[in-house]
């Protein structure tokens, strides 16, 4: 995955490089170092996981409005 590829996801998911660090428990720089040393194999399948389960907790909350009214 490249640094750019990383950008596009990061901003699909609605995340800041910093805010994605932070969810981590990492550095920032820890982040920023992937530039030359590569992005780890697991951070594109966590991001797409965790843009997955954003979507799905938006789905439910649309159905939970328009659905579930009591």
């Amino acid at each position: 995955m490249s640094n750019e590829e990383l950008k596009e996801l990061l901003k699909k998911a609605g995340l800041s490089k910093k805010a994605f660090s932070e969810i981590l428990g990492t550095s920032n720089q820890a982040l920023n170092n992937w530039a030359t040393r590569g992005v780890p194999y697991w951070v594109e399948s966590w991001l797409n996981l965790y843009i997955e389960n954003k979507e799905c907790k938006e789905l439910k909350e649309i159905i939970r409005e328009n659905v579930c009214k009591e």
